[in-house]
Protein backbone atom coordinates (compact mmCIF):
# COMPACT_ATOMS: atom_id res chain seq x y z
CA UNK A 1 0.00 0.00 0.00
CA UNK A 2 1.50 3.10 -1.44
CA UNK A 3 1.53 6.07 1.74
CA UNK A 4 2.29 9.72 2.13
CA UNK A 5 1.68 12.30 4.99
CA UNK A 6 -1.02 14.68 4.11
CA UNK A 7 -2.17 18.05 5.58
CA UNK A 8 -4.81 20.16 4.76
CA UNK A 9 -5.45 24.34 5.38
CA UNK A 10 -7.63 26.82 4.35
CA UNK A 11 -6.26 29.49 2.18
CA UNK A 12 -7.18 33.23 2.81
CA UNK A 13 -5.44 34.89 0.04
CA UNK A 14 -4.78 31.65 -2.67
CA UNK A 15 -2.25 34.30 -5.00
CA UNK A 16 -0.03 34.70 -1.79
CA UNK A 17 0.44 31.35 -0.88
CA UNK A 18 1.11 30.30 -4.60
CA UNK A 19 3.53 33.04 -5.30
CA UNK A 20 5.02 31.20 -2.46
CA UNK A 21 4.99 27.76 -3.51
CA UNK A 22 5.91 29.13 -7.37
CA UNK A 23 9.00 30.24 -5.41
CA UNK A 24 9.95 26.87 -3.89
CA UNK A 25 8.90 24.42 -6.94
CA UNK A 26 10.75 22.09 -8.52
CA UNK A 27 8.34 21.48 -11.44
CA UNK A 28 4.91 23.31 -12.20
CA UNK A 29 2.17 24.70 -12.20
CA UNK A 30 -0.01 21.77 -13.54
CA UNK A 31 -3.87 22.38 -13.70
CA UNK A 32 -6.78 19.80 -13.02
CA UNK A 33 -10.78 20.01 -12.93
CA UNK A 34 -11.15 17.29 -10.72
CA UNK A 35 -14.87 15.19 -10.47
CA UNK A 36 -14.55 13.54 -7.34
CA UNK A 37 -17.47 11.02 -5.96
CA UNK A 38 -17.59 9.43 -2.63
CA UNK A 39 -19.01 5.97 -2.42
CA UNK A 40 -20.31 4.19 0.88
CA UNK A 41 -17.43 2.50 2.58
CA UNK A 42 -16.72 0.82 6.16
CA UNK A 43 -13.08 1.20 6.78
CA UNK A 44 -12.01 4.02 4.98
CA UNK A 45 -12.95 6.72 1.80
CA UNK A 46 -13.68 4.76 -1.46
CA UNK A 47 -13.70 7.87 -4.66
CA UNK A 48 -14.00 7.65 -8.26
CA UNK A 49 -11.98 10.71 -9.31
CA UNK A 50 -13.47 11.62 -13.23
CA UNK A 51 -10.21 13.31 -15.00
CA UNK A 52 -11.63 12.91 -18.04
CA UNK A 53 -14.78 11.38 -20.32
CA UNK A 54 -12.40 8.56 -20.87
CA UNK A 55 -9.85 8.84 -18.00
CA UNK A 56 -10.59 7.82 -13.81
CA UNK A 57 -8.99 6.89 -11.19
CA UNK A 58 -10.57 4.60 -8.23
CA UNK A 59 -8.74 5.70 -5.10
CA UNK A 60 -9.81 3.65 -1.75
CA UNK A 61 -7.59 5.35 1.31
CA UNK A 62 -7.58 5.12 4.70
CA UNK A 63 -6.18 8.13 7.08
CA UNK A 64 -7.71 9.57 10.65
CA UNK A 65 -9.56 12.90 10.90
CA UNK A 66 -7.19 14.68 12.74
CA UNK A 67 -5.85 18.27 11.91
CA UNK A 68 -2.14 19.07 11.38
CA UNK A 69 -0.01 16.45 8.96
CA UNK A 70 -1.80 12.73 8.73
CA UNK A 71 -0.62 9.52 7.51
CA UNK A 72 -2.63 8.07 4.60
CA UNK A 73 -2.43 5.04 2.91
CA UNK A 74 -4.00 4.34 -0.24
CA UNK A 75 -4.42 2.35 -3.80
CA UNK A 76 -4.84 3.52 -7.17
CA UNK A 77 -6.53 1.98 -10.01
CA UNK A 78 -7.24 3.33 -13.36
CA UNK A 79 -10.22 3.14 -15.55
CA UNK A 80 -11.45 4.34 -19.03
CA UNK A 81 -14.98 4.25 -18.30
CA UNK A 82 -15.31 6.46 -15.23
CA UNK A 83 -18.84 7.17 -15.79
CA UNK A 84 -20.04 3.07 -16.07
CA UNK A 85 -17.72 2.31 -12.91
CA UNK A 86 -19.42 5.10 -11.25
CA UNK A 87 -22.62 4.03 -12.02
CA UNK A 88 -21.65 0.29 -10.82
CA UNK A 89 -20.79 1.61 -7.42
CA UNK A 90 -23.35 4.13 -6.98
CA UNK A 91 -25.64 1.22 -7.39
CA UNK A 92 -24.01 -1.24 -5.66
CA UNK A 93 -22.46 1.02 -2.68
CA UNK A 94 -24.54 3.83 -2.78
CA UNK A 95 -22.75 7.67 -2.97
CA UNK A 96 -22.21 9.84 0.09
CA UNK A 97 -20.98 12.68 -1.43
CA UNK A 98 -19.39 14.56 -4.82
CA UNK A 99 -16.50 17.06 -4.54
CA UNK A 100 -15.73 19.36 -7.66
CA UNK A 101 -12.91 21.42 -7.54
CA UNK A 102 -10.14 23.34 -10.02
CA UNK A 103 -6.29 22.30 -8.56
CA UNK A 104 -3.35 23.83 -9.33
CA UNK A 105 -0.19 21.28 -8.26
CA UNK A 106 3.20 22.31 -7.84
CA UNK A 107 6.28 19.45 -6.92
CA UNK A 108 8.98 20.07 -4.45
CA UNK A 109 11.54 17.19 -4.12
CA UNK A 110 8.98 14.22 -3.04
CA UNK A 111 5.69 16.61 -2.13
CA UNK A 112 3.18 17.88 -3.41
CA UNK A 113 1.66 21.02 -3.30
CA UNK A 114 -2.38 21.34 -4.28
CA UNK A 115 -4.19 24.88 -4.78
CA UNK A 116 -7.53 23.82 -4.79
CA UNK A 117 -10.70 25.97 -5.46
CA UNK A 118 -13.41 23.63 -4.07
CA UNK A 119 -16.91 24.10 -5.39
CA UNK A 120 -19.03 25.31 -2.49
CA UNK A 121 -16.34 25.21 -0.06
CA UNK A 122 -13.67 27.62 -1.22
CA UNK A 123 -9.61 27.79 -1.44
CA UNK A 124 -7.60 25.21 0.41
CA UNK A 125 -3.62 23.70 0.81
CA UNK A 126 -3.33 20.49 0.38
CA UNK A 127 0.09 19.01 1.10
CA UNK A 128 1.28 15.16 -0.05
CA UNK A 129 4.42 14.55 1.22
CA UNK A 130 5.09 10.93 -0.98
CA UNK A 131 6.86 8.57 1.89
CA UNK A 132 9.85 6.87 0.37
CA UNK A 133 10.71 2.76 1.90
CA UNK A 134 14.05 4.61 3.79
CA UNK A 135 10.97 7.51 5.02
CA UNK A 136 9.70 7.37 8.24
CA UNK A 137 6.40 8.93 8.93
CA UNK A 138 8.01 11.60 11.05
CA UNK A 139 10.75 12.32 8.48
CA UNK A 140 7.21 13.71 6.26
CA UNK A 141 5.42 14.86 9.11
CA UNK A 142 8.96 17.34 9.16
CA UNK A 143 9.01 17.79 5.49
CA UNK A 144 5.62 19.14 5.86
CA UNK A 145 5.82 21.46 8.62
CA UNK A 146 8.65 23.07 6.84
CA UNK A 147 6.61 24.00 4.00
CA UNK A 148 3.13 24.86 5.85
CA UNK A 149 5.67 27.53 7.27
CA UNK A 150 7.25 28.41 3.90
CA UNK A 151 4.09 29.10 2.83
CA UNK A 152 2.90 30.95 5.72
CA UNK A 153 0.23 28.56 6.80
CA UNK A 154 -0.21 28.64 10.65
CA UNK A 155 -2.27 26.11 12.43
CA UNK A 156 -5.46 27.99 12.79
CA UNK A 157 -6.02 27.31 9.29
CA UNK A 158 -5.60 23.05 9.48
CA UNK A 159 -8.31 21.62 8.50
CA UNK A 160 -9.07 18.15 9.89
CA UNK A 161 -12.33 17.09 7.74
CA UNK A 162 -12.19 15.70 4.35
CA UNK A 163 -13.20 17.68 1.24
CA UNK A 164 -16.62 15.95 1.22
CA UNK A 165 -16.92 15.68 5.04
CA UNK A 166 -17.06 19.45 5.24
CA UNK A 167 -19.50 19.40 2.28
CA UNK A 168 -22.06 17.14 3.71
CA UNK A 169 -21.43 19.05 7.23
CA UNK A 170 -22.10 22.65 5.83
CA UNK A 171 -25.75 21.16 4.60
Amino acid sequence: MAQNIEIKARVHDLAVVEARARSVADQGPFEFEQDDTFFACANGRLKLREVAFDRGELIFYQRPDVSGPKLSQYFISTTSSPDVLRDTLARALGVVGRVRKRRRLYLVRNTRIHLDQVEGLGSFLELEVVLSQAQSIADGEAIARRLLSVLGISDADLELLAYVDLLRKDR
